[in-house]
């Protein structure tokens, strides 16, 4: 054994009630919800001891709430500190195939019906066991990465002297957006042998229209513990991120806190026919964020406020147009008049990009397009072959080549996934020529994504290259948590793009993006939407908006415009005027928010006085 494992062992032998290892004269800060206020008095059923160290192979996911942080829990008697690994996770488990629109995962074994190779650092703050890597994890596999979250340790009085732990994670289909979350528990002790039991893990819900299954199983794993490196600051983050999350209820509590308003909690999903399709949703609201449950096929996933969620389409706003007002506000306006073709030396392989800027660029009005047909473009051969690409070079190739000059830039809106791509690219050339090769996407995480206190597991992006040092893709591959999406909405919507007085987006250009003087824009560029009036959707800036008039719904007295981001498959998050933010993340194709308006409406109106919330 190294020097570095001796040591290791030697500390945690010592190590018989909760402790932190940072060094001489670190301060460890704990974190909001500890100590655990039971004494660990539990009748466990499933997930027992006998069972954890059982060699049965197991026939079927539980129901997720075994994975759930019990009541009675007791703070943990020992440490988790060092690395797990699963022994054989890529040929074992169970894997059963609910829906899956283009056979992805194939009729025989596969890659795609088993975990990649799990081998990661935890440390220990207290009740809370924490991945040293969170994020988007570059596995190599061919089929899947991993997100870790962090999750939970506890004792129980029947674990015969084990500590036990339970963790969320994800697999995100490489290459894509689609995220299958589930679920590990496990027991351990720094002082018995075997130092570990099984590991059980399920994947039993996803945010992803075409592929759906459940996964499980029950692997031999290795825990090997030792000091990591920075192990004191990694704790104190998470203290940190728990802290400053933003006060949350359940979505239910909104009756209860507005009893005079006549509100209907069913009434937000009146029109929605796949409802067991919904991942989640919640409304924000005079501080509050009023989160709906996370649903899975095996009951509410063990940890609602940690399920990762993918942005696809959204990531147009919440990273490509956030990028473009933060460049505009550190470099001034001129970065949108910037031309394609002076930072893409690729531009000549396709259409005409002689006079394209970077704004008709994420308007999405290029003039370079086949079809102006709503979504034509999007669901063609040309851009199915772009979003496959992996590879930066014929990425970059696929944005091109297909699409032919139609029309003058600026003149004709055409959604196309590629666009955003391409401009992403561009204002990551301009922002390395001005700032000695910067990445655009870490220049948006450290000025705005970290200071508007984003999970540390939402700070990174699917990139070109299956890689770290690919480029990142802009038109999707952001992965919020219920907290996040809210956080970036407001700072849009609420914040006007400033943070603790310091302006850190163009502030004309949030007030374009968010509506707020539309006639100040010309609104040319339409959509081909389906809304009952023509002309009712619009898009601008990456962002779309709906115009509210009475005309369409008498219901109200006034006209308003209300802005979104919206993805794939049935994502919605509507930035409201009246201040409050709706979020909805769904997988059935479907985008119906109206009655959900309606009702927040009764809350706080978008015409007239607002009633006092009973709180």
């Amino acid at each position: 054994m190294s020097r570095k494992g001796i040591l290791g062992l030697i500390l945690l032998a010592g190590c018989l009630t909760v402790c932190a290892w940072g060094g001489q004269g670190s301060t460890l800060i704990p974190v909001p919800g500890d100590p655990l206020p039971g004494k660990g008095d539990l009748s466990r059923t499933v997930l027992t001891y006998d069972e954890l160290f059982s060699d049965a192979t197991p026939t079927s996911p539980l129901n997720d709430g075994a994975f759930t942080l019990p009541a009675n829990a007791a703070m943990p008697l020992e440490q988790f500190e060092g690395k797990l690994e699963l022994l054989h996770p890529e040929s074992s488990g169970g894997f059963t195939k609910i829906f899956d629109y283009l056979n992805i995962s194939g009729d025989a074994d596969s890659s795609w019906k088993h975990l990649p190779a799990f081998s990661f650092e935890f440390v220990q703050n207290g009740s809370h066991l924490i991945p040293v890597r969170q994020g988007l994890i570059f596995t190599g596999s061919p089929s899947w990465n991993y997100i870790l979250g962090p999750g939970h340790v506890w004792n129980e009085k029947s674990d015969s002297g084990y500590t036990r732990a339970s963790f969320p994670f994800a697999i995100v289909e490489r290459n894509q957006n689609c995220v299958h979350n589930g679920e590990m528990m496990f027991l351990f002790s720094n002082k018995k042998s075997p130092r570990i039991s099984k590991v059980r893990y399920q994947v039993t819900q996803e945010t992803c229209a075409y592929m759906k299954f459940d996964m499980w199983g029950q692997l031999p794993a290795n825990y090997s513990p030792y000091i990591v490196a920075k192990a004191t600051e990694l704790k104190n983050d998470e203290a940190k991120e728990i802290a400053d999350r933003i006060p949350r209820k359940p979505f239910a509590a909104l009756a209860t806190d507005f009893p005079e308003s006549g509100l209907d909690l069913n009434g937000f999903f009146q029109t929605i026919k796949f409802k067991k399709d919904i991942t989640t949703y919640g409304l924000y609201l005079n501080g509050t964020n009023y989160v709906g449950d996370c649903q899975t096929r095996y009951g509410e996933y063990a940890f609602c406020d940690e399920m990762r969620l993918p942005s696809y389409s959204t990531a147009k706003s919440a990273f490509a147009g956030v990028a473009m007002m933060a460049l505009g506000e550190l470099y001034g306006n001129q970065v949108y008049s910037q031309l394609i073709r002076d930072f893409l030396p690729q531009y000549t392989m396709g259409g005409d990009w002689s006079k394209v800027t970077f704004d008709n660029t994420l308007d999405m009005a290029t003039g370079n397009y086949v079809s102006a047909k709503f979504h034509v473009d999007e669901d063609g051969p040309g851009e199915i072959n772009f979003l496959e690409a992996e590879p930066y070079d014929k990425k970059i190739a696929a944005a091109f080549v297909p699409f032919p000059r139609q029309a003058d830039p600026g003149t004709t809106w055409v959604y196309q996934s590629h666009a955003t791509f391409l401009v992403t690219q561009a204002m990551n050339a301009f922002l390395q020529k001005e700032n000695s090769g910067n990445d655009l996407f870490n220049f948006v995480r450290d000025s705005v994504y970290k200071p508007i206190h984003w999970s540390k597991g939402g700070l990174s992006t699917i990139r070109t290259d299956n890689s770290e040092t690919g480029r990142a893709s802009g038109y999707f591959g952001l992965f919020y948590i219920q907290d996040d999406v809210v956080k970036i909405a407001r700072f849009i919507n609420e914040g006007k793009g400033k943070l603790d007085e310091k302006q850190v987006l163009d502030p004309e250009r949030v007030r374009e993006s968010m509506f707020r003087n539309p006639s100040s824009l010309g609104l040319t560029v339409s959509d081909q939407g389906d809304g009952t009036l023509t002309g009712s959707f619009h898009y601008n800036n990456a962002f779309w908006a709906k115009h509210v008039t009475p005309v369409e719904f008498h219901q109200y007295k006034c006209d308003f415009w209300i802005p979104f981001m919206s993805g794939y498959g049935g994502i919605s998050i509507l930035l409201l005027p009246n201040g409050a933010i709706y979020y909805v993340f769904s997988d059935a194709n479907e985008f119906n928010w109206y009655n959900a308006v309606h009702e927040i409406n009764k809350l706080k109106p978008f015409c007239g006085a607002v009633p006092r919330a009973q709180q």
